[in-house]
């Protein structure tokens, strides 16, 4: 059998040789701890969609531990039978909503970043979604919904803005497909954004209250 031929769109190929030359003083606002941390990957997942570029995002479970209810890219912690950072992004996903990762081609990794709140040590795995199948909720005590969000949504000025946690943080947020995308997540798309060239001039003096459950105040990314 021939082995299928992705051709990866020259968007991709440009964000990924922008995210080559990246390193941790780019990101420094994550920069991990010299020791410690728990070992985890999220997957930068992009598919085409006939020329109208999408990325997936979970919408976390409310009885999560950490970082409950938030929208999120699909990832986790790294396991024992995880060749690589990649493998575990992947293995997450497929695990949280079903993706078939023989889909997907990695086209770069991320610095590495530190989620403070949770201790986990994070890599970012970007990823092109040459084969696209069905995905939803696989795992309803991870993810409680699953969006294939529209580049465009997500670069229309009218979605972006800013929000100001109980906490005192303030930070870029998006609204699209129903959720308040904020933190990690929102930080990371918007860097994405401005590294392919799809950002647009938006708004960022308007700061709006983020509306947090009590009991989830603590979980600030």
């Amino acid at each position: 059998m021939r082995a299928q031929v992705v051709r990866i769109p020259a968007y991709m190929t440009r964000l990924a040789e922008r995210i080559g030359g990246l390193d941790e003083h780019h990101m420094s606002k994550w920069a991990p701890p010299e020791k410690g941390g728990r070992a985890s990957a999220v997957l930068i997942l992009i598919a085409d969609n006939d020329g109208r570029p999408d990325v997936l995002l979970i919408q976390k479970a409310a009885t999560l531990r950490n970082h409950a209810g938030q929208p999120a890219f699909p990832g986790g912690a790294a396991e024992p039978g995880d060749v690589d950072l990649s493998a575990t992004a992947l293995r997450e996903a497929a695990e949280e909503v079903g993706l078939d990762p023989s889909g997907v081609s990695v086209v770069a990794s991320l610095p590495v970043l530190y989620l403070a709140p949770s201790g986990y040590v994070v890599t970012p795995i970007l990823g092109y979604w040459h084969t696209p199948g069905p995905v939803g909720v696989n795992d309803p005590g991870e993810v409680a919904s699953v969006a294939r969000v529209p580049i465009a949504e997500l670069a229309d000025p009218s979605n972006r803005f800013q929000v100001r946690h109980p906490s005192g943080y303030t930070g870029p947020a998006f609204g699209v497909s129903g959720m308040v995308v904020w933190g990690f997540t929102a930080g990371l798309l918007s860097m994405l954004l401005e590294w392919a060239g799809w950002a647009r001039p938006w708004d960022a003096d308007e700061v709006r209250d983020l509306e947090v459950p009590t009991g989830l105040r603590e979980t600030l990314l």
